[in-house]
């Protein structure tokens, strides 16, 4: 049952809103770079900085004050709903915490917005090139206002591929070293930006070729997955299955890579089992 002043929205309204809430969120993190931020650990590895929150808060201002019944999921503060809503935002203030905290231009926000559960919306903002990816379900994918699509490469032994890994990385046996060391040996180049949310774009704008990861959050994904399938381009989970970002796996390809990367990657799986 959504909220009784759930009107339905239009894209590009959904979009503008978006946009400009990235937009303030990126401002945000490059003036924290420039005053200075606390670190706090959440765990050993896991940081999060008060950028974050000041970014995720003025994110959230900019969406309810256009749309004060819709639902909101963030990193650092989780779901927050007045009532269910069919408009749900999922945002991540600042994607590559542990980047932007040591100072390396590896960052972004993330806001992806899903209508009834399917994502429509992606805005992927980086402030530190001024690139903003956009897109909008049936309508494409942009940088900048500029259409982008992704790469045509077939072969993984000329592809440039990227991946990331998990805070737990020391605690869990899952923890992607094993995927690693099997795609270095069979790519072109290997690449770990420590922000999924461009990773997906880079795949979206032909950069990259394909992009896995074994523990992503919705966060992570939202945005980048929408404008990953506007560019052309295919993700799923390591089986094959359609992707949901309420899992953790994703595979994300150009679409002639996919197949293989699969491949790559349950052989591994098998090979453990």
């Amino acid at each position: 049952m959504s909220h009784p002043q759930d009107q339905d929205v239009s894209l590009d309204k959904l979009l503008s809103v978006a946009t400009t809430a990235a937009r303030q969120g990126g401002a945000i993190l490059v003036e924290c770079t420039r005053v200075g931020f606390r670190i706090e650990h959440k765990q050993t590895i896991n940081l999060v900085t008060n950028a974050d929150h000041q970014a995720e808060q003025r994110i959230i201002d900019v969406i309810h004050s256009a749309f004060p019944t819709h639902s909101v999921l963030a990193e650092e503060r989780g779901l927050t709903e007045l009532s269910p809503s069919r408009y749900k935002w999922v945002i991540d203030p600042l994607d590559g915490t542990t980047n932007f905290a040591h100072g390396f231009p590896a960052y972004c926000v993330s806001i992806g917005v899903e209508y009834d559960g399917r994502g429509v919306i992606g805005v992927v903002y980086d402030p530190t090139r001024d690139e903003l990816f956009t897109a909008q379900i049936g309508h494409g994918a942009y940088l900048n206002g500029i259409p982008i699509s992704v790469s045509a490469m077939d072969h993984l032994d000329q592809a440039l591929l990227v991946t990331g890994f998990a805070y737990n990385i020391r605690e869990t046996s899952n923890n992607n070293l094993n995927h690693f060391a099997r795609f270095a040996l069979k790519v072109q180049g290997l690449r770990r930006t420590g922000t999924a949310a461009l990773d997906l774009c880079y795949v979206a704008a032909g950069r990259f070729d394909g992009f896995w990861e074994v523990a992503l959050n919705p966060w992570d994904m939202a945005a980048g997955v929408v404008i990953l399938r506007e560019a052309g381009g295919r993700v799923t989970d390591f089986s094959g299955n359609p992707h949901s970002i309420y899992g953790q796996e994703l595979v994300a390809s150009n679409g002639p890579l996919h197949q293989a990367m699969l491949d790559l990657l349950q052989e591994d799986t098998s090979a453990r089992s």
